[in-house]
């Protein structure tokens, strides 16, 4: 089974915000997911990500591949928290 952390869409057709999630790279876009790992509200202003970096490294290290807009965020969560 391959693992990707990738965004799950919620909200409104024009107040979108979307769920930072693992799942199987099979399954349909806002389908079962196996862990949530954060959220993503890209019409808040400043700050607008919350993500569990403990939990993200573990998929990662367990070979789980992130999408362009995840792992944009994972790396200004990374910079944020140091």
């Amino acid at each position: 089974m391959a693992v990707a952390l990738r965004l799950s869409r919620q909200g409104t057709s024009d107040r979108p915000y979307y769920k930072i999630i693992a799942v199987d790279s099979r399954v349909r876009r806002d389908g079962r997911f196996i862990e949530q790992l954060g959220t993503y509200n890209p019409m808040a202003e400043g700050v607008n990500y919350d993500i569990d970096l403990a939990a993200t490294d573990k998929w990662l290290g367990n070979g789980a591949k992130p999408s362009e807009t995840v792992r944009s965020i994972i790396r200004k969560a990374r910079t944020a928290a140091k």
